[in-house]
């Protein structure tokens, strides 16, 4: 179920940002809908997170730290 929510932004920003949606073939609300999708993070899923281990594999020490090293800053 869609609800309804009221924004304030500068009216000159609103018309560049409709703007540029419509070059998108999209509409301000639909890219305001996906952005808040992924500022809650409800599209990250586990397939999404082992992916991302896959991509950091690389990633590993040559040796084993101690707490002391693994805090210095």
């Amino acid at each position: 179920m869609l609800k309804n929510i009221t924004l304030s932004a500068d009216e000159h920003l609103i018309r560049k940002a409709r703007k540029k949606a419509k070059s998108e073939h999209s509409t301000l609300n639909a890219l305001f809908r996906l952005w808040l999708e992924k500022y809650t993070n409800l599209g990250f899923n586990s397939n999404d997170y082992e992916a991302l281990m896959e991509k950091l594999n690389y990633a590993k020490p040559n040796k084993h730290y101690t707490r002391e090293e693994m805090n210095e800053r």
